[in-house]
């Protein structure tokens, strides 16, 4: 992996983006979806359970509508990366952790991002056999929270965060691209998405959806929902596309309303940002 493909690797982890790791990642699709347009729903636009609220599919875009509300707990994982966290609105923070690669990998990234409005600090951990490759290493792994400068990360998904667009995974989008589904059981759905319309969906990576060609548009899918009809999981079942292998997305939700305020780091804890880290991510 050389320092170029780490740039990618970081813009792909701090998008929340584990499609983009898939050319390092081994996987088969998670399962075969049998599309229908029919089900019931079990959720209403509030969210609570309703036998007799609709299709599957409008039980699907219901369910992302507590995300909205911007009180939850969130992961994501595949390509070989992992991200988890929390968004909450009340106190305008939010936390996210990503990790991409191990100490196998020819480089590993960790990125422990704090926001809390106006301010933002993220905590950088490069390794793995190249990592002595990367410009400004010693700027970067400090082991320490460094805070960001607001006018130089103003639009930049990769460090900052849209607190009017507070769903990192995107799901409201991804439900919206929904092409077939069918209920497979007691808050459980099953079919196809066409991602080509999702790329603005933060957790699918645009050059991957490109790759996919055809395939975007028929991609299978399994989701589940809570006893409250609000989305727990959705799982992408992305195709082998180029060199990039067969994939899971999964992304879970959790805590929906009692997710916590993220802490900022201490102070004795934090050094600004060197101009090192605005490169590596530009």
């Amino acid at each position: 992996m050389t320092v170029r493909r780490l740039s990618a690797g970081l813009v792909a982890a701090a998008l929340f983006t584990p499609g983009l790791a898939a050319c390092n990642a081994a996987g088969t699709p998670g399962g075969s979806a049998s599309p229908s347009a029919s089900g019931t729903a079990t959720a209403t636009a509030g969210g609570t359970a309703s036998p007799a609220a609709g299709d599957a599919k409008q039980a699907l875009l219901a369910s992302t509508t507590a995300i909205r509300d911007g009180n939850f707990r969130f992961s994501m994982t595949g390509g070989g990366s992992t991200a988890e966290g929390l968004v909450h609105e009340p106190s305008q923070s939010a936390q996210m952790r990503v990790s991409i690669g191990d100490a196998s990998s020819d480089l590993s990234m960790t990125l422990d991002v704090i926001h809390s409005r106006p301010d933002s600090w993220v905590k950088v951990d490069l390794g793995g056999k190249a990592a002595s490759s990367v410009p400004g290493l010693q700027k970067l792994n400090l082991g320490k929270y460094q805070h960001l400068d607001q006018t130089r990360i103003k639009g930049n998904r990769n460090l900052g965060f849209d607190f009017d667009k507070l769903d990192p995974a995107g799901s409201e989008v991804l439900t919206q691209g929904v092409t077939e589904v069918r209920q497979t059981g007691e808050g459980t759905y099953a079919g196809t998405i066409d991602v080509s319309k999702a790329a603005e969906a933060g957790s699918l990576d645009a050059t991957m959806i490109t790759a996919l060609g055809p395939q975007a548009q028929s991609v299978p899918f399994t989701a589940k929902v809570d006893p409250q009809g609000r989305l727990s999981e959705l799982v992408i079942q992305i195709p082998a596309a180029g060199q990039a292998k067969a994939q899971d997305v999964r992304i879970t939700y959790s805590d929906y309303g009692n997710a916590t305020a993220a802490q900022k780091p201490p102070a004795a804890q934090v050094v600004e940002a060197p101009p090192e880290l605005y490169n590596l991510f530009n």
